[in-house]
């Protein structure tokens, strides 16, 4: 996780010197397959940052209970059976940002300085986003998040393949929870690296905290002002 975060502060420094020199691809360049790759490991690189910290409770409480399973019935699984099968999905999804980034450049609509969308774009993102966060959906995903305990004994599979589907059930549960809030870094830029922050920091606490539905309601709250505000701006120019 620490690695990823590095990671992502390197990438973010090569963007904004390459930016500086003047180097940022023309808008309707289209990508190759090299170009693909590369969006979808910075894609991924910032799924293992962002959401990481979110799952840790589960993880560790995987692993304890894991632990204490091995002792009474052999064979002890690898706690990493679980971690990947979490990052599959979330690798999945981070397939499928690619193609989103991919599709926003082809069409002219992502700037290739920033990587945002425009004004209007963003707006609508900002709503959608904002009204997710008071849908049944949302709360239903929340809840399994934030109850480790109760995920893990209504869940529990035995066996490396069983902590496999353990950990990319709750990968999904996670990407139920979260889609609409990754998506928002086309808002304010795909490297915006005070933007990745302040997403991980809300996913954390939403899954966390005792008040994490709270959380999660005001954010949406909050998301909805900024998102007329952004589309104001569009009807009043």
């Amino acid at each position: 996780m620490l690695l990823a975060w590095l990671h992502l502060v390197r990438l973010a420094a090569e963007m904004d010197e390459m930016t500086a020199m003047g180097m940022a691809m023309p808008q309707m360049a289209s990508w190759d397959a090299l170009e693909l790759l590369l969006g979808f490991l910075m894609w991924t690189v910032m799924m293992v940052a962002m959401m990481v910290p979110s799952a840790a409770p589960m993880i560790l409480l995987f692993a304890r209970m894991d632990r204490e399973r091995r002792d009474r019935h052999p064979p002890y699984v690898a706690t990493s059976a679980f971690l990947v099968g979490y990052l599959v999905v979330w690798f999945a999804y981070a397939a499928v940002a690619t193609l989103a980034q991919w599709g926003l450049h082809s069409v002219a609509q992502l700037s290739p300085e920033t990587l945002t969308v425009s004004t209007a774009a963003g707006g609508l993102l900002l709503l959608v986003a904002g009204a997710y966060q008071w849908t049944p959906l949302k709360r239903v995903c929340l809840a399994h998040c934030r109850s480790p305990l109760g995920f893990l004994m209504g869940h529990w599979r035995e066996g490396t393949w069983g902590a496999f589907r353990m950990g990319a059930r709750h990968g999904s549960y996670c990407v139920g929870c979260c889609w609409i809030l990754m998506a928002l870094l086309f808002v304010a830029g795909v490297m915006n690296l005070l933007w990745v922050a302040a997403l991980a920091v809300l996913v954390l606490l939403e899954k966390t905290v005792p008040w994490g539905e709270l959380v999660s309601r005001t954010a949406g709250v909050g998301l909805i002002v900024a998102g007329v505000a952004l589309l104001s701006q569009v009807w009043w120019s």
